[in-house]
């Protein structure tokens, strides 16, 4: 009894903290919106862009604030994210076939639909079809945020369902981050990764209960990647699951201690900067025409309707086949409602936006308004579903 008191308290701690921080994302990309369309844009623009330097001679790295966020701060999301998935998957909500398999399909569905209805549209440009991947996230944080807003309306299951469909959203885009989104490779750096990926698993072999140890190599592993060709944010994937989580009785987990201490910052610092810095579009560069371009429309309808049909037809036909069951004390209005909020993909779908029209301007404009269009739309009617799915209840 006191095991389940405990395990929903902690549920509650987790999506209270993920809530807050969805909540800032919503007000740090309004910021950005706000600075990019008024007298101050110049200024918005000069400190996104701003140099930075760290370094000395040779051993040195100087990129604006913008790649410092998205090449830097973002290898602590992947860190967090990679520390999560190894617990879920080892010991937690993940960690048994019974578990895995209706998330897991839903979360296979929210990927396959919208890639195809992406590719419906942007089939026949060459570049454009570089953004495949844009409408196949899914933010936790800010889905979260807008699921709160319903209170004890939604049961705890339906949520622990929302969180686990988002860890494999993130495990994908950690896999077709690395596949589809590499540049040109250079070998001696590819080498020097592997050589510290190497000392990190022979610490972890070794049992070495340091975290200066496993940070120290971290840094060295991130420069390395970033120097490589590979994106640099895999390397806190790879850090991750290369910290112990298992720890000898009366000793705390440093894969636990570890993922506690980023939460908030990630959650509350990483995140908000990273939508500060990405999501400031210039509505005065936004002609008519773009609202109905390929581009826009395939991250927008595959936000919005892909992942919403991709995740209610897999989850569906897994139900009606016995083969998993409805989350508990949930019917199927609520947990359609959630599928339409899986099509708040923001943070994963601007950073997947970054990657694939890097030198492409009017690209990243058009592909930020499909994202934008797609995840208004999807956090407004998935709450408007479940908040009427819930009162259908109560009646």
């Amino acid at each position: 009894m006191n095991q389940d008191i405990d395990k929903t308290s902690g549920l509650k701690q987790f999506v209270q903290a993920e809530s807050f921080g969805g909540i800032l994302l919503i007000f740090f990309s309004l910021a950005a919106l706000i600075l990019a369309n008024s007298p101050l844009d110049k200024w918005y623009s000069a400190l996104i862009n701003a140099e930075l330097q760290v370094g000395i001679n040779v051993w040195q790295l100087k990129k604006p604030l913008l790649l410092w966020v998205n090449d830097g701060l973002m290898a602590l999301f992947f860190l967090y994210v990679g520390l999560e998935i190894k617990r879920e998957t080892i010991e937690g909500s993940l960690s048994n076939m019974s578990q895995v398999l209706l998330p897991g399909c839903a979360a296979l569905g929210g990927i396959l639909f919208p890639a195809m209805i992406y590719a419906v549209f942007n089939r026949h440009d060459e570049i454009a079809m570089k953004g495949w991947a844009i409408p196949t996230a899914t933010d936790i944080a800010f889905a979260l945020g807008v699921l709160s807003l319903l209170g004890r309306r939604v049961p705890n299951s339906l949520k622990l369902f929302l969180m686990a469909i988002a860890i494999f959203d993130d495990l994908a885009a950690i896999v077709i981050i690395a596949i589809f989104y590499t540049a040109q490779l250079s070998h001696l750096s590819l080498l020097l990764s592997l050589m510290a990926i190497l000392a990190l698993i022979f610490c972890n072999f070794l049992k070495i209960r340091s975290l200066s140890v496993y940070g120290f190599i971290g840094l060295l592993l991130w420069l390395f990647v970033l120097k490589s060709g590979v994106h640099a944010t895999l390397a806190g994937v790879v850090l991750a699951f290369t910290i112990p989580l298992k720890a000898a009785p009366h000793e705390h987990s440093l894969s636990k201690d570890l993922e506690k201490s980023l939460h908030h910052w990630v959650s509350y610092f990483v995140l908000p900067l990273f939508a500060f810095a990405n999501a400031g579009i210039d509505f005065g560069e936004i002609l008519p025409e773009d609202f109905w371009s390929p581009l826009t429309l395939g991250i927008a309808l595959g936000l919005f309707l892909g992942k919403q049909l991709g995740i209610f037809i897999s989850t569906f036909l897994l139900i009606k086949l016995r083969i998993a069951s409805l989350p508990e004390k949930a019917c199927w209005r609520q947990v359609y409602g959630v599928g339409v909020l899986c099509g708040i993909g923001f943070t994963m779908s601007l950073f997947i936006s970054t990657l694939a029209f890097e030198s492409q301007g009017h690209y990243i404009i058009n592909s930020r308004l499909g994202i934008f269009i797609g995840t208004f739309a999807s956090a407004l009617l998935g709450y408007l579903l479940l908040r009427m799915a819930s009162l259908k209840k109560e009646i």
